[in-house]
């Protein structure tokens, strides 16, 4: 149906940057969202941003001014630009379709990535 490739993960240190991309394939007619997740150890995951067939963005708090989200439809591939890197942003960071129209498929789906360890140490 739909499948999800995430890389671009790794250690950093502080302040640094990373790019993480996660490309959807599989008989996509269509994808509304497309986004990013992350899970620390021992915390719930969270949005970290994400971005609509249409141009709307949205930025958790803690990131807004140093990730940015963007999207090329053609391709189904999504990217995390992430800089000013800080020890707290370490996670597991997981990408997200959702309402994505499958040729073939009645309804909507929804899929998750596998996940990519950002890690942000000295």
């Amino acid at each position: 149906q739909v499948q999800l490739v995430e890389s671009g993960g790794g250690l950093v240190h502080p302040g640094g940057s990373l790019r993480l991309s996660c490309a959807a394939s599989g008989n996509i007619f269509s994808i509304y969202a497309m986004g990013w997740y992350r899970q620390a150890p021992g915390k719930q995951r969270e949005l970290v941003a994400l971005t609509t067939s249409v141009g709307n963005t949205n930025y958790a708090d803690s990131v807004k001014g140093r990730f940015t989200i963007s999207r090329n439809n053609a391709n189904n591939t999504v990217y995390l630009q992430m800089n000013r890197l800080k020890p707290e942003d370490t996670a597991v960071y997981y990408c997200n379709v959702d309402r994505a129209v499958v040729i073939g498929v009645k309804g909507y789906l929804e899929v998750w990535g596998q996940g990519t360890q950002v890690t942000v140490s000295s």
